[in-house]
């Protein structure tokens, strides 16, 4: 492992460890309780998908939203969006579901983050010619707002020319820092993501790749929550947050590397991420609580923004009479509410 690495990291300061142990006491709590059914496992994977993809995609501009994101997914057109932006949203979305399934047959490699590239922009036709190929011209990393449009660059990025070179030994720094086991995955992941953005070695998507070897990163470290709890959609409510972190640490790199506030940012992102999984374990299973028919009813409400009674009866397959007794449960139990009265009545999740 590079000596740069080691100093990096070996003088930390204790709020920098003391988060990554409340992290694993979490971690380890997940672990001793996560006996959710695999039907509610499933279905909050399903969620956050579409979360984590919606959430990935507007930090770097698109403007769809968790619902538009359902619909497209669902195979219904959305005329309002440029197609490039759907795009985008496709790749991702089926990126991140082949992460969440098959992580464990995955090897962290130069070759996955490129063809983890080329499968994110499959369906981006202006980026046909560099996908899963290193960049070839300068690029830089701007912040932008919720219309898409740059308000400021961050920093200069790694050269075009050596790039692959940086690429090389950062993979590499990262896969002998995972067999020594000498630091935590925590800070091998969180060291990896400053340096690999900062190179942006990719002409475009880097952000989002970046999010998705997170992901990867720490199924394969243990952290088998991910999928139950969008990591994304927490870097998009603190997106300032996460562009001054960067930018303070990256700044530095070249001279006197200081990843603290890198660190400081992503492990209290990792911290927030744990405590909600952990959250997830204590509230009431809802499973135990309702019989098929309702259970149904229930399920065909996830899909949907809001329904009928009768869209409810002809969509879950359930009797009217039947789904009129699941809806009073469901708000009952405070997971469904009433719209309207009626002949206009309509139900919704909570």
């Amino acid at each position: 492992m590079p000596n740069a690495f080691n100093q990096r990291l070996e003088n930390l300061p204790p709020e920098i460890w003391s988060k990554i142990t409340k992290i694993e006491e979490l971690k380890g709590q997940w672990i001793i309780g996560a006996r959710l059914s695999p039907q509610v496992l499933g279905r909050l994977k399903r969620s956050v998908l579409v979360t984590s993809t919606g959430a990935s995609t507007r930090i770097e501009g698109s403007r769809l939203s968790d619902e538009d994101i359902e619909k497209l997914m669902r195979g219904i057109s959305i005329q309002k969006f440029a197609d490039r932006d759907k795009q985008e949203v496709k790749g991702y979305y089926e990126l991140l579901q082949n992460v969440f399934d098959s992580w464990k047959h995955i090897r962290f490699s130069e070759n996955t983050t490129k063809h983890f590239h080329k499968e994110l922009l499959k369906y981006v036709q202006k980026d046909r010619l560099h996908r899963g190929e290193y960049k070839k011209t300068e690029n830089r990393v701007h912040m932008v707002d919720t219309q898409g449009k740059s308000v400021a660059v961050l920093f200069d990025t790694t050269p075009a020319y050596l790039t692959p070179k940086e690429m090389q030994e950062l993979v590499e720094a990262a896969q002998n820092a995972f067999k020594e086991n000498k630091y935590p995955p925590l800070l091998i992941i969180g060291n990896f993501l400053v340096e690999f953005l900062k190179i942006h070695p990719f002409q475009d998507g880097n952000g989002r790749i970046s999010r998705i070897l997170t992901n990867l990163l720490l199924l394969q470290a243990g952290y088998q929550y991910m999928p139950y709890v969008s990591h994304e959609k927490l870097i998009e409510d603190n997106k300032a947050d996460y562009y001054l972190a960067l930018r303070k640490s990256q700044k530095t790199l070249k001279t006197k590397p200081n990843i603290v506030p890198w660190l400081d940012f992503f492990l209290s992102l990792v911290y927030k991420q744990s405590q909600m999984a952990v959250e997830l374990l204590s509230k009431e299973n809802i499973e135990k609580l309702l019989s098929p028919k309702q259970i149904a009813v229930w399920e065909f409400l996830q899909t949907v923004a809001e329904a009928s009674p009768k869209d409810i009866s002809k969509n879950a397959k359930v009797a009217q009479p039947t789904v009129a007794q699941a809806l009073d449960k469901l708000i009952r139990l405070k997971k469904v509410e009433r719209i309207g009265l009626g002949r206009s009545t309509r139900y919704r999740k909570i």
